[in-house]
């Protein structure tokens, strides 16, 4: 009997020990941002923020992905949603961001209120960067209280936060842009006016850049004299970002200074809203995402 007695207590206690693991495995596997800046929060923050009812967690890759798994709470939309891409693909205009008038229109509809501080998250090297592109975005549209989780989906789930193939849906708003600020952008147009005046930076990856295509453009190759430095080389093999020096070094190899004047481009203009963002937290004087993109470019203009 007294064997009996010791077994099952030594069971008892394997079965707390263990269990006491599994429930802190989440947190286990939650890694600090090595990434510092205005817009860069970690899983933690923004698990916090959302438990508190303090801030609108929005999934910006697309409500098709979010179906399949995305985080109790959040909203969803796509990049697509607020830029012009309803037009033929080459037109001046095509993946540009939405007039003010019909932008206004579909972030209100969201639910995307102002006075909110929206979180954004999407799956860093594993996606585009649409997080960045919406972030930019609304940035773009006067939007100031907005982060972006840096490890994304991934960071998200380690932090604890159930997940969910349901989408929340906020009530509509109305949300005012008086002017658009475009500071951080620039057109097709624009850049082949001022082509000389920039660093073309080409944030694709080498299949790419080299001259493949994969993703509907009309020709392959880069912008002349394009410098590369690949979208997917801002993150460590965990998903995260780098640290501000390791991104900064990069830069430098890649001879590119802070006080050039930079244009980022990729496909569609997302990689690139990433690269951009990056760049302006790091202090780079004038950084501009170009929306329309290689996509636009090789169009109307020769490649290399």
């Amino acid at each position: 009997m007294k064997m009996r007695k010791v077994l099952f207590i030594a069971l008892i206690l394997m079965i707390s020990i263990v269990g006491a693991a599994c429930s802190n495995n989440d947190e286990s596997d939650l890694k600090e941002s090595a990434f510092k800046g205005e817009y860069i929060v970690d899983a933690n923050y923004a698990k916090e923020q959302l438990e508190n009812d303090n801030a609108i967690l929005l999934d910006a890759r697309g409500e098709k992905l979010a179906k399949k798994g995305t985080i109790k709470g959040a909203v969803s939309t796509s990049w697509q949603n607020l830029s012009n891409v309803e037009i033929e693909k080459g037109d001046y205009d095509w993946g540009l961001i939405l007039e003010p008038e019909v932008l206004s229109q579909r972030l209100g509809d969201l639910g995307l209120s102002k006075d909110k501080e929206i979180i954004l998250f999407a799956e860093g090297p594993e996606g585009w960067g649409e997080d960045a592109r919406i972030l930019w975005t609304l940035k773009s549209a006067g939007y100031e209280n907005i982060k972006m989780v840096d490890g994304g989906l991934k960071a998200l789930i380690a932090s604890g936060l159930e997940e969910s193939k349901e989408i929340k849906k906020l009530n509509p708003v109305e949300v005012e842009i008086d002017s658009m600020d475009y500071e951080r952008v620039i057109n097709t147009k624009e850049l082949e006016e001022s082509f000389d005046e920039y660093v073309i930076l080409d944030v694709r990856e080498d299949r790419e850049y080299e001259g493949g295509t994969y993703y509907g453009e009309e020709k392959g190759g880069h912008i002349p004299g394009a410098i590369q430095m690949k979208f997917l080389d801002l993150f460590d093999e965990d998903g995260y970002l780098k640290s501000n020096e390791e991104i900064d070094s990069m830069f430098e190899e890649a001879n590119i200074s802070k006080d050039d004047k930079i244009v980022a481009y990729c496909t569609s203009g997302i990689r690139s809203a990433y690269t951009q963002l990056v760049m302006e937290i790091l202090d780079y004087e004038v950084a501009k995402n170009y929306d329309g993109s290689y996509n636009t470019w090789c169009f109307h203009n020769e490649v290399e």
